[in-house]
């Protein structure tokens, strides 16, 4: 094939995640792109429910057809207190991976200048004039790239910036007993045996009988499988459930780090999603961190299409970007240490003002008042340890 047989677009996507449906989504509902040609490509078919996102929010969104489930309270617990949190003005809200992959799909599907292929990418070279992208099938090229692949090597293989996961492994149950609050999200239960490492419960109650009920660890290294089980058996024993029945499982390691993955960034390539350093560091939350950077990219792209655009200038570091990095600079070196830290934050703390925190929405004095709430000694050294590396780095 010769390069002027070789199919061009506008744009391409390689893998479709959270990150790259959002954005072809609001690219359609923009009507700015109509004229564009995109291109999407995946291995994956995304036709199972792989995956549960989970975010809080106080206004209506686009995503609001697809929300399974909204809660107005949640419980915040360790092995010395419970506090049941009133979460308004924001709900909890649920969405099924299979859920959004269809309602993105439906829509994507009515436009002809769409293209969706079950392709796997095997490279990308960008070029002075548009980008490369070969699959294992077929040869592609574009003016500008979206990738939203990650290559975890670029993070692992480098010291400088700490690298955790969010590791977990959750059970949809069907109990016997009616044991569950179906208005009530158990945000983290830190009650469970630490064994020197941040790990917590986490429970989604859509019914007095129906919950996700998920292991999850903030730390380096996973656990073998059974590990994960065999702490959710115990937490439900404690809960009471004697007989119950497991209707799916899911499993999942989000990467919790600042490493700057935006510094890939070329003219023409730009890196989305985990890939590009969208999921939110301190919390390894994506959906909502994943809903506002596609909207900007949706909107850099329009204001910036007409003159010159360049991909690499899209990323804009802030200043919650230095208080993730501050939190998982502490638990890179002591990740007993989480448990403590987010106590201390919920024990007394607002809801509102945290969450607000978390959705990095603060003045500088909200965030002050937030921070605060911490203890004090491990932020500073860690404080002290940025300010030395800073300094010795320069």
């Amino acid at each position: 094939m010769n390069s002027s047989q070789i199919p061009h677009f506008d744009y391409i996507f390689t893998g479709t995640g959270l990150a790259s449906l959002m954005t072809v989504y609001k690219m359609i509902l923009s009507g700015k792109f109509s004229s564009k040609t995109i291109l999407l490509l995946d291995q994956e078919l995304k036709k199972v429910n792989d995956r549960t996102w989970c975010f809080w929010e106080k206004d209506e969104l686009a995503w609001d057809p697809i929300i399974s489930k909204k809660w107005d309270f949640a419980l915040f617990a360790n092995e010395k207190f419970k506090r049941n949190l009133a979460l308004k003005p924001y709900k909890y809200n649920k969405i099924s991976g299979i859920d959004f992959y269809n309602f993105v799909f439906e829509e994507l599907f009515k436009h002809s200048s769409i293209t969706f292929l079950n392709e796997k990418v095997t490279d990308i070279n960008e070029l002075e004039t548009h980008v490369f992208v070969g699959t294992e099938e077929n040869r592609y090229t574009c003016n500008y790239l979206f990738n939203s692949i990650y290559t975890k090597a670029f993070a692992e293989r480098q010291n400088k910036y700490p690298v955790l996961q969010q590791h977990f492994v959750g059970w949809f149950i069907k109990s016997e007993k009616k044991v569950f609050n179906p208005e009530e999200v158990t945000f983290m239960d830190f009650s469970v045996e630490q064994k020197g490492n941040t790990r917590f419960m986490y429970v989604l109650s859509t019914s007095k009988t129906e919950a996700l009920v998920e292991y999850t660890l903030f730390s380096e290294k996973l656990l073998p499988k059974k590990e994960y089980e065999n702490e959710i058996q115990v937490y439900l024993k404690k809960l009471g459930v004697s007989q119950y029945e497991i209707l799916e499982k899911e499993d999942g390691s989000i990467p919790m780090t600042c490493y700057p993955f935006w510094k890939k960034n070329t003219k023409r390539v730009l890196n989305i999603g985990t890939a590009g350093g969208w999921t939110k560091a301190s919390t390894g939350y994506t959906f909502k961190s994943s809903d506002k950077k596609s909207s900007d990219l949706v909107e850099f792209i329009q204001n910036d299409a007409s003159t010159s655009l360049n991909m690499a200038l899209f990323h804009k570091k802030n200043r919650f970007w230095f208080y993730d990095l501050l939190l998982l600079d502490i638990l890179h070196r002591n990740n007993e240490l989480g448990s403590s830290i987010f106590s201390s934050l919920f024990k007394k703390g607002n809801p509102e003002l945290i969450f607000k925190f978390l959705d990095e929405e603060t003045s500088f004095f909200e965030d002050v008042k937030v921070i605060l709430k911490c203890p004090k000694l491990p932020f500073i050294k860690a404080l002290f340890r940025m300010i030395f590396l800073s300094n010795k780095s320069n």
